[in-house]
């Protein structure tokens, strides 16, 4: 029986996305034409167009393959988590964190953007998209740990600005020390404690509260 259209334009579509991660992975954004992904994919640049408008969509549809650091934030807790925003929290970064180290995927897409995507035009629409993606991140951040004091579950004089802002360069940074480096320590092994770290700073670190006004 003869496969349906549908199927065979699903197929090529992955074969493309398979080879742009390929591609992108070896080279570098930069350096790869939609030229190269069509032969590492076996199609023709007609084939791409057909499934993309250009390399940036391409891109985009690759890195929805997984999550980015701060669409993470983004999911809607489980039932798990509900009534429990520091919880989801951790479990969130702790979750990017191991599956980074035990994903070949989301690894390498991950190597893509923290190291092979040479971001320079604040135009370009994979800019943008990762822009975007980290503001919303870091606004949801913020509503998490306000949330999170509601509950009690943090001081209520936190700064919840600089505190987000602080656990995201933590995080970020912690897993792009990783990506140049994965020998260098295991990811897995530590993702736990220094989320613990992280979160404890928040709790207890006086330079994260609100600076209150000299005699008030």
């Amino acid at each position: 029986m003869a496969r349906s259209t549908k199927e065979e334009a699903q197929e090529t579509r992955s074969r493309i996305l398979d080879a742009a991660e390929e591609v992108f992975f070896t080279r570098g954004l930069a350096q790869t034409s939609l030229a190269d992904v069509a032969v590492a994919a076996d199609v023709t640049r007609g084939a791409i167009y057909w499934h993309f408008k250009n390399k940036s969509d391409l891109f985009d549809a690759m890195c929805e393959r997984v999550r980015l650091p701060m669409e993470t934030l983004l999911a809607i807790p489980t039932e798990k988590f509900a009534g429990d925003p520091l919880g989801h929290l951790r479990n969130s970064w702790i979750y990017l964190l191991r599956d980074a180290s035990s994903n070949i995927r989301s690894r390498r897409i991950l190597d893509i953007i923290f190291l092979k995507c040479e971001l320079v035009d604040r135009n370009e629409p994979i800019w943008m998209r990762q822009h975007q993606c980290y503001l919303d991140g870091l606004a949801n951040m913020e509503r998490i740990l306000t949330e999170a004091i509601h509950l009690r579950q943090l001081p209520e004089d936190l700064d919840t600005r600089l505190a987000a802002i602080t656990l995201h360069s933590h995080v970020v940074g912690l897993l792009s020390n990783w990506l140049f480096s994965p020998s260098s320590f295991d990811l897995a092994a530590v993702a736990e404690p220094l989320i613990d770290t992280c979160l404890d700073s928040l709790r207890y670190a006086p330079a994260l509260r609100i600076k209150k006004e000299q005699g008030v």
